[in-house]
This record gives C-alpha cells, structure tokens and sequence, in this order.
C-alpha cells in the first residue's frame, strides 16, 4: 500500500482545508492525518480553531474549501462510526428528557428515526451509564444532575453508538477530578479496543499523561505528531506565542508549563 492510500484510509485525513467566518480564515490550509488507535489532542490557544475543526469534520460548519475524509470517504456516508460529545455548555440542558433517554439517542444511527428503542437498547444505555459511574441516575432529569454528571451522560451516549472514531469537545471542562479520572479511563479503555478519539483540550499539565498524539494548532497547523516529539517548548512557543508561561523543569526534559487556560475556540 502506497503512502497516499494509506493516509486515504485513516480515521481521518483533512487536506487543504480553509474555513472562514466573513471572510476571515478560523483556519488556514490544514493538512492532517490522524492515525488509528490513538488518543489525540487538539491544542491551541482562544480562537485557534480547534472547536471549529472537529466541527468542520462532523459537517456541522461548512468549509471554504478542502478536502476531509473519514476512514477513505465522505463523513456523510460513515456517520455510523463516528461519534460526538459537544461542549456541554452548547447543550441545552433544560429539555425534558432524563440520563437513560439521552444515552438512547446514540442508538437512533443504529435504529433508524421510525424504529424507537425497545428492552435492548435500553440495557445498552444502562450498562453505557454503569461504565461512566451513573447507573444509579438513569431516571434523573438532565437539568438536576451535576456539571460532572452531564458530561458522564454525554459520554454514555457516545459509548453507546459504539463508533471507531470519537470527537469530544473540551471534555475535561468545568468538571471535579473524580468525573475527570472517569472520563480519562473510559478514553483509555476504548483506545485498548482500537478505537480512535479526537478530543479538544485545554490543559497542557495533563497533555504528556493523557495522550499520545497532538495537534497544535493556531488557525494554522503549527505542529503535529507523537506527543513525546511534537510536545516542545519551541512548539508550544509558536502556538502561544507570549500567551504562555514556561518553567525550567529538570526532570521532565527542561519543561513545564505555567498554563494560561486555552479554553474555548
């Protein structure tokens, strides 16, 4: 297999892809290929793109021009692999609906929109919520939970549609460090079944820990690749740029980080 077939096939391949809001680029010419079987970051600082980007692969923002594959075609026809855990602050929380039913609907891509969930689905959700510690607020409404626990939920849902490729959007945001260790086995317990995740994230103190491949990104690709390699202070500089703070740090190769938080877009 050539190398252009290869990357052809991956879980995704973006090629030269501009998006603009008003005629100002959110992102420039981006050229990326996420492997297989990784858990990857997406870093950056506020306004970088990165929420953009995930969104611009789920179709959810049309792009100005480019190219974007999933696993060797269009996402529109591999909707079924693919899922996707929004920032909980887009969610409208509110809606009537409580934790077990909101899982449900990771299975409707499955089910179809006429066919509605029976006895099967339903265990399916439950044992998605046990996997994020919420079993026992299957039958609690979304607005009565947690920060913390609606992001559990959310993730429940995603688990639920059983997909080869996840996006998560700032999953780590706003939550306790109980909820945050949760999420972070349930990613690492996926990436052991080959599963791929593309997640947007925010704090560089849990980048080296957390994963294993990272995009850097600053409307423009600024970097790419394993984390051990692409994770550099001059990397880190060219995406910040005086944004961020950097302390020498003997044991961890010279560097640490004094994090800004690059929460957000």
């Amino acid at each position: 297999m050539t190398v252009a077939a290869k990357h052809a096939d991956a879980p995704v391949a973006v090629r030269d892809l501009t998006v603009a809001y008003r005629e100002t680029p959110v992102l420039w010419d981006i050229d990326l290929t996420i492997p297989e079987g990784k858990l990857v970051a997406i870093v950056g600082p506020n306004g970088a793109g990165k929420s953009t980007l995930i969104k611009t692969v789920l179709n959810l923002v049309p792009p100005t021009s480019g190219t974007i594959s999933v696993f060797g075609k269009p996402y529109e026809q591999q909707r079924k692999l693919v899922g996707y855990v929004p920032q909980r602050g887009s969610v409208d929380w509110d809606f009537p609906t409580n934790a077990v039913d909101v899982v449900q609907m990771g299975l409707y891509g499955q089910l179809g929109w006429i066919r509605r969930p029976g006895r099967k689905e339903r265990q399916i959700a439950i044992e998605c919520l046990d996997k994020v510690g919420m079993a026992d607020f299957a039958q609690r409404q979304i607005s009565q939970l947690s920060g913390g626990q609606q992001q559990r939920v959310f993730l429940a849902r995603a688990l639920a549609q059983d997909a080869q490729v996840y996006f998560m959007d700032e999953p780590f945001a706003g939550v306790d460090a109980t909820t945050e260790r949760a999420i972070i086995d349930v990613l690492r317990e996926l990436r052991s079944r080959g599963r791929t995740l593309v997640v947007v994230h925010h704090d560089l103190e849990t980048v080296r820990e957390y994963f294993d491949w990272l995009i850097l990104l600053n409307v423009r690709v600024v970097a790419d690749g394993p984390v051990e390699t692409t994770f550099t202070l001059p990397n880190l500089q060219a995406a910040y740029g005086g944004r961020i703070s950097f302390f020498a740090n003997a044991a961890d190769a010279g560097l640490a980080s004094s994090v800004e938080s690059a929460a957000g877009d």
